[in-house]
């Protein structure tokens, strides 16, 4: 699948994409030669989300990526004292590729095209660090979750290790647009289908998908499946999905560091008939964490996963009819 800020060209259909996500690698003639040069390309904006629908009869599963956005706009850029590859960093790079079979097994993929530097979707709504903003912040607003303190709430103040995003403080107008535009759409789009799929089946299982950076030593985990310390989901969707990755030859480990953010807290209710495991998947497997490029491991990587997927949907159809 092509990523969202992907733009054929009339010259060459093979064409590839910047570190910058808003430009194209357009051949020019140079002589008798043809070179490559990296252009501006005008892009309308995109919308907060997309969602692609299930190709078969639908499952109750429901497929996540709110952090691969890429849609760095001109005017974000411009209030950021780091460069569109450092703000990458923070990015879960390419999740939505990973993922893109989800349709063909039942469930409906949803992914953030706004990025996770410029709003985060896996945050409360209102999570704003008071030392961000000029003036005093709403009292609706969370200023003291440990998100916040750590510099990443809903607006981060930080990127991984690529220090602070700003120039200078922001205004509060400023970040109510982004969280009224990005993120309330987001989980508006999010809630109906899971709603939608409950209605349907009675049940609803969310596979919220994520990145991590390479975790420690060689023998880290490769994947990370967080259930919020066993509330989030029913116990036999996280063993089904680590069966699979062991079988695979992966190393798998539960809830450390990752037990699972907002999405899998908030929307996680099994006694209510939705269940929500998140999977951070380490990075190092499918690109190279410093070029932010694809490598060879991106189709291992997407073929295991399309499996965890497919039983998943397998399970929900299960568990769906003992209800």
């Amino acid at each position: 699948m092509q990523p969202p800020f992907f733009r054929k060209n009339q010259i060459d259909q093979h064409c590839a994409a910047c570190t910058y996500a808003r430009h194209a690698i357009l051949p020019r003639p140079t002589g008798q030669k043809l070179r490559f040069v990296c252009v501006p390309m005008p892009l309308a904006p995109l919308p907060p989300f997309e969602i692609l629908s299930p190709t078969t009869p639908a499952a109750p599963l429901v497929v996540a990526s709110p952090h691969s956005g890429r849609d760095y706009t001109d005017h974000f850029l411009s209030l950021s004292r780091l460069s569109p590859a450092a703000l990458r960093r923070s990015e879960d790079c390419f999740v939505e590729e990973l993922l893109h079979s989800a349709p063909s097994w039942g469930a409906p993929l949803l992914h953030a095209n706004f990025p996770r530097a410029y709003c985060d979707a896996n945050r409360e709504a209102w999570e704003l660090d008071p030392s961000m903003f000029r003036g005093t912040l709403p009292d609706w607003c969370n200023t003291s979750s440990r998100k916040v303190q750590a510099g990443f709430g809903t607006i981060a103040r930080l990127v991984g290790n690529g220090g602070p995003i700003y120039c200078r403080p922001l205004d509060f107008e400023e970040a109510e647009r982004r969280i009224r535009t990005c993120w309330y759409p987001y989980h508006a789009a999010l809630l109906n289908l899971i709603e939608t799929s409950v209605a349907q089946h009675g049940l609803c299982i969310l596979l919220d998908g994520h990145s991590m950076p390479r975790q420690g030593q060689r023998d880290s985990a490769d994947f990370i499946l967080g259930n919020a310390w066993g509330t989030s989901c029913a116990p036999e969707i996280t063993a089904t999905v680590e069966n699979i990755l062991t079988g695979h030859g992966y190393r798998v480990a539960r809830n450390m560091p990752f037990a699972g953010g907002y999405v899998t807290r908030h929307y996680g209710r099994p006694r209510k008939g939705v269940h929500a495991l998140q999977i951070e998947i380490s990075r190092h497997l499918y690109m190279d964490e410093g070029t932010l490029e694809r490598h060879d491991g991106f189709s291992s990587v997407q073929q295991a996963l399309s499996r965890v997927m497919a039983e998943l949907a397998d399970l929900a159809r299960h568990m769906a009819r003992q209800t």
